[in-house]
């Protein structure tokens, strides 16, 4: 999911105090991804509706986005487009990954091996044409903005954001980075106590927020050799150099400058590598798009969730709530 850059990024915690009147742009389907991951039962199945229809992703949608907005930030879903040709092998190979990872699912629960099974279990999730079209029609019931990308999601978030129509771009992939997002947010959908699979343990997820400038300074590079390292690295568009992490990638963008002085170096002739450079340095965008938040329209998120979906009215109902008691009036100093 995007190249790992965890190691290199100067990254700070978050409160919730610190998004009170911030805009988001949000990767629509990497948060779906997460729900979908983490929202399931013990034994790994996901949760569902009386018609065997996964509802997981939208119970995740509904009560995150209700305690992101009483905590007064907006958030906007970006929705991915037609991926990039070059991305097809890595479609290929993640498809492949869940097909695996649905059989070991099957195998772990046949087994009785719970862990394992959840483990499994999330590794197989995967985003339907009826997941993304349910999931779009949750987000305008309940207020939200909808944005399409004509490509990558991450990609048109960071352009919100470098225009200033947003404050931050929010996924968990680093990508945005890459795609120019001045500030990236992680863990906006995930953060709070979550339990460890298999275990009776819990863990602190922390909303992170990453600064696109701060990170440049301390590394000692621009924008431009950012993307250089990750294409080292590998990314989605193309596998890396064998053997070439996060710091080795880094030491050599630092001394020869450029990609093409560094795969020059290692004896890597690659004209694939460079052309990849213009994915993250000029890709496909729209200002196509409307950024109006509204009140959720109660009576249609009732009937999609509890009339449609079976889900509990008085747990729907508790948590429009929260977005009638959003921090709407309260302004940052830092705004004027």
């Amino acid at each position: 999911m995007g190249v790992d850059l965890s190691d290199l990024v100067v990254a700070k915690d978050l409160e919730p105090r610190d998004l009170m009147g911030r805009t988001v742009a949000v990767d629509a389907y990497n948060a779906i991804y997460q729900f979908l991951s983490v929202i399931r039962q013990p034994d790994g199945t996901p949760l569902m509706d009386p018609r065997g229809r996964i509802t997981s992703h939208l119970e995740g949608l509904l009560n995150r986005n209700a305690n992101l907005v009483e905590m007064g930030l907006r958030p906007a879903y970006v929705f991915d487009g037609i991926p990039p040709e070059r991305k097809e092998a890595t479609v290929r190979e993640r498809r492949e990954r869940r097909e695996s990872a649905l059989r070991d699912w099957e195998r772990a629960k046949a087994e009785g091996d719970i862990k394992r099974a959840y483990s499994k279990a999330s590794q197989s999730s995967r985003i339907t044409n009826e997941i993304v079209e349910s999931a779009r029609i949750l987000l305008t019931h309940l207020g939200l903005p909808v944005v399409q990308a004509p490509e990558e999601g991450e990609a048109q978030s960071a352009y919100m954001c470098a225009k200033g129509d947003v404050w931050a771009s929010a996924s968990q992939d680093f990508d945005s980075l890459l795609f120019g997002a001045p500030r990236l947010v992680r863990n906006l959908t995930l953060a709070g106590r979550r339990k460890m699979p298999g275990r009776e343990e819990y863990k602190e997820v922390r909303m992170q927020l990453i600064d696109r400038q701060e990170t440049l300074s301390t590394l000692g590079l621009d924008g431009p050799q950012l993307v250089d390292l990750c294409i080292l690295m590998g990314t989605d568009f193309n596998p890396g150099i064998a053997g070439v992490g996060p710091k080795k990638a880094l030491k050599l963008i630092k001394q020869y400058g450029t990609l093409a002085g560094a795969l020059q170096a290692l004896g890597v002739d690659d004209p694939d590598m460079l052309e990849v450079r213009d994915i993250f340095l000029d890709f496909e965008r729209t200002d196509d798009y409307k950024l109006v938040w509204k009140p959720p329209d109660r009576q249609k998120v009732l009937a999609m969730l509890c009339g449609e979906y079976g889900f509990s009215e008085k747990r729907v109902n508790g948590a429009l709530d929260k977005f009638a008691s959003g921090k709407k009036d309260q302004m940052r100093l830092d705004m004027f």
